[in-house]
């Protein structure tokens, strides 16, 4: 049990540090405009060497922005995915000190919840920007592709789900060995 609970907290370290990172840094997608090379994150965009906000233009007319809903529904599930994560490891780590087995619900159980919905709200954040980004900001720069913040993503969504498998397992392990013991 214990094996499974630290992997499953290694991995949710991993993915939680992965999480904070994407979502704070600029290079979810990178692209050419006017010769030069430019990239943008959740937050801002980037060209050279001069980074605007997100619902800022460059010029007159010109502005980089997709859709505001767009922005702040990724931002929002990147947000609650990290935070999951969070309360994750914390019940992960108590799901260590856990002694009694009264308890109505397992911290092992509860943790794994917690990483299930935080890969739920990842997933839900790249669906999000991979749809706009292919169908919207996608035809306005012919040269373009994905960056390694939006990797990162991707990376921490595998962590947070094999943290929930592994919490899972431990709490199954749990089960188990409660349900075998003479009362």
């Amino acid at each position: 049990m214990y094996s499974f609970m630290g992997g499953g907290l290694f991995c949710a370290w991993v993915g939680t540090i992965l999480l904070v990172v994407a979502t704070a840094t600029d290079h979810w997608m990178q692209y050419r405009l006017s010769g030069a090379f430019a990239h943008q994150g959740l937050w801002r965009y980037c060209l050279g060497h001069k980074c605007y906000l997100q619902t800022e233009s460059i010029g007159p007319g010109v502005s980089m922005a997709a859709p505001t809903a767009y922005w702040n529904a990724t931002r929002a599930f990147m947000i609650l995915s990290a935070l999951c994560a969070t309360s994750g490891i914390i019940m992960g780590i108590l799901a260590f000190a856990q002694q009694s087995s009264l308890t109505r619900l397992s911290r092992p159980f509860s943790a794994g919840i917690m990483f299930f919905a935080s890969t739920l709200f990842v997933l839900l954040a790249l669906a999000i920007y991979t749809g706009v980004t292919v169908s919207f900001l996608g035809r306005r720069f012919g040269d373009w592709r994905f960056s390694w913040s939006y990797i990162l993503s991707w990376v921490a969504l595998l962590m947070t789900f094999f943290a929930g498998i592994f919490y899972m397992c431990a709490y199954r392990v749990r089960e188990c060995r409660r349900l075998s013991t003479p009362r």
